[in-house]
């Protein structure tokens, strides 16, 4: 796929050897001993790009408490890279010949000697270790700023990025030459702690809009008079606005929350049911940070409450770090930030897949506590499905780190372990970074990135209307006469989230899309994302919860239902519909994409594409907390856009009955 790691590692240890020979040239001519010299490894592809003097805001406090990461070289990056996709494609003689973690290891993790080595150095630092996979991948510990400076070689400095204060390195980090030529990466910044759930709680607009001028807020201050009752299937409910697309007057409303049932059927899952296909047999893995104190029970009463069955003894089981053990809560927003994502993902997963076992392993933090939660899993194989609804703020990471945590995704594939990336809820980042970026990890070329779409399910649970995920709202006033208007000319000015996707800026063009993915897209680049499901929080997911509202004790308040999207949404529905497929066909599916991109030129009726209608789509919703009203134009994600075939909102399309039975089949 691409052997950037080869060329890195061979890359410093030529700088180490060089460096190596320059100090013992000085050294003799002074009189010095060479064997005093310390020659060391930089690592300028672990400074993030944000961390710029324009940003700058000094020297980071000395004591405090930053976390790190060490990744280390695999033995055979480019023969694991090949591996992974080898047995992950249709027609290769590889293909499902999946090695198990122990063969894993024992070929391309990095010995233990080399991995002792490693640790100990930091350990010498007064580093705490706090993560240590089976695999030996990576390390990740902690430390003050002043220990790090010295362990590292540079100064860690705060930045202003992301409206926060991040702390990053100066200048390059380095590590003696004796360590640092067993490492790929340092990562001593915090844009890891920016990693989020992708989801998206419907309510009022301006919670999930960017910035708006002191103008628009007054504006926006209006009480309107748009009677709209959210609707429990589409259509149900409509409301009267002004002239809008075509002088159209009359528009839906929005979505109270579809539930269980409805996504069934909306999918042609309930085929599938009455012929005992509901997940049996199979394990869905799901990842966050934290983990939710009310789950099980949350999920038992939300099913009672749509006569779903409840969770049986021994199907839901977690993996979790003790509250003591939680870390950088504030920054990662605190273990509240992230019940309702997990809540979201484990009843989306129990809705499609009723029957399946359900495994969460939860992160200590959204950064290094997320890898070594991935690691439990591969490292074990506790599931060959795992459902991932987070991500960075687009590819904002060194690219070092980058690289280093793409071993984790080559690892899945080669053992025969599909991971499933939610591709982001912000379109395409230009309001957060200034430039388009897809968000990482879903820019991997060996995950499958879910996008997302917005549907309409009628009232005998059939399809209506699918498109793109992408919301733009304009606010509906009351002017000085008594009549209605919109703030803006549609469709407004307040971006209510979209599906994340675009052209990766690190990762090449993988095989598998070319020929399928446009070249005017790609360029020779990854695109993201592959597959796509329902992420539109108007027209969302119901979801019970007992919502934290202590993030210190973790008390939790009342049971309530809430309405939820963001491809968080899209990520563990296709996650499931994946697991239902393999208890059709009784095999393993892996590693996706290159079945995927197969079936779409072989059989590309196994999906279902998203194209843009010939009229916009719009409701109307009216927001419980403001009072305000909006009417909501659909498929309008950013710079994103669908079109025939694959675009960068939907990917191939949307996931449905055709593709999970061919996939089932082997139609490929």
């Amino acid at each position: 796929m691409t052997t950037r790691a080869d060329r890195r590692a061979l890359t410093r240890r030529a700088t180490a050897i060089l460096a190596a020979g320059a100090s013992i040239i000085a050294l003799s001519a002074t009189g010095i001993p060479a064997a005093n010299a310390a020659s060391r490894v930089d690592y300028a592809g672990s400074v993030p790009a944000w961390a710029t003097s324009a940003n700058d805001s000094g020297a980071a406090a000395a004591d405090a408490t930053v976390e790190g990461e060490l990744y280390l070289n695999l033995r055979d990056e480019r023969g694991a890279a090949n591996l992974a996709i080898a047995v992950s494609s249709p027609g290769n003689r590889q293909y499902r010949h999946w090695l198990n973690p122990r063969q894993w290891i024992a070929r391309y993790s990095p010995t233990q000697h080399t991995y002792n080595a490693v640790v100990s150095y930091l350990k010498r630092q007064g580093l705490t270790i706090t993560g240590t996979p089976d695999s030996r991948q990576y390390v990740v510990y902690r430390g003050t700023v002043d220990q790090l400076d010295a362990a590292f070689g540079t100064t860690l400095h705060t930045y202003s990025h992301d409206e926060r204060q991040l702390v990053a390195p100066s200048a390059a980090p380095s590590l003696p030459a004796d360590v640092g030529t067993s490492v790929s990466a340092v990562s001593i910044d915090q844009s890891r702690m920016l990693t989020r759930p992708d989801s998206i709680k419907q309510g009022d607009i301006a919670s999930t809009s960017g910035p708006t001028t002191p103008q628009r807020q007054m504006r926006e201050a209006v009480t309107p008079t748009v009677d709209a009752p959210c609707s429990t299937y589409w259509g149900e409910n409509t409301a009267t606005v002004p002239p809008a697309y075509n002088g159209t007057t009359s528009y839906p409303t929005n979505i109270c929350g579809y539930v269980p049932s409805q996504i069934r059927s909306a999918y042609g899952l309930d085929t599938w049911e009455k012929r005992g296909i509901n997940g049996r047999g199979q394990t869905v893995a799901i990842i966050d940070a934290y983990a939710s104190p009310s789950i099980e029970s949350d999920v038992n009463q939300y099913s009672t409450q749509n006569g779903e069955p409840t969770l049986a003894r021994g199907q839901y089981r977690q993996i979790v770090p003790e509250t003591s053990q939680f870390s950088d809560q504030e920054l990662c927003q605190e273990p509240s930030g992230w019940q309702g994502e997990q809540t979201l993902d484990v009843e989306a997963v129990h809705a499609v897949a009723p029957k399946a076992n359900i495994l969460y392993v939860g992160g200590f933090n959204c950064g290094g506590g997320l890898d070594i939660a991935m690691s439990k899993i591969l490292d074990n194989k506790l599931a060959n499905i795992v459902s991932n609804s987070y991500g960075d703020v687009g590819e904002d990471v060194p690219t070092d780190v980058i690289a280093g945590q793409q071993n984790l995704h080559i690892q899945a594939a080669a053992e025969g372990i599909g991971l499933y990336f939610s591709s982001g809820d912000n379109g395409d980042e230009v309001a957060s970074l200034g430039y388009a970026s897809p968000d990482f990890p879903a820019s991997s070329p060996y995950v499958t990135s879910v996008g997302g779409t917005a549907i309409g399910v009628d009232q005998n649970g059939k399809l209506a209307m699918e498109v793109g995920w992408g919301v733009q709202a304009d606010v509906i006033q009351k002017d000085a006469d008594g009549s209605l208007s919109y703030t803006d000319p549609l469709p407004g000015s307040l971006f209510a989230g979209g599906a994340g996707g675009g052209v990766s800026a690190v990762n090449a063009e993988p095989a598998y899309q070319r020929g399928v993915v446009p070249y005017s897209l790609s360029h020779g680049k990854r695109v993201s994302p592959d597959l796509s499901a329902l992420a539109d929080p108007y027209t969302g997911f119901e979801i019970g919860i007992r919502p934290i509202i202590d993030d210190t004790t973790l008390e939790t308040g009342d049971y309530v239902n809430e309405t939820y999207g963001g491809t968080s949404l899209a990520s563990p529905l296709t996650a499931a519909q994946m697991a239902l497929a393999q208890q059709l066909t009784r095999t393993t599916i892996g590693f996706a994409n290159p079945t995927l991109y197969l079936l779409d030129r072989v059989s590309p009726s196994s999906f279902r594409d998203v194209a843009p209608t010939s009229q916009p789509v719009a409701v109307v919703y009216t927001s419980a907390t403001s009072g305000r009203s909006f009417l909501m134009t659909l498929d309008q994600d950013t710079s994103l856009t669908t079109q025939k075939g694959y675009d960068d909102v939907t990917g191939l399309g949307a996931v449905s009955f055709d593709l999970a039975h061919s996939l089932a089949n082997g139609r490929h």
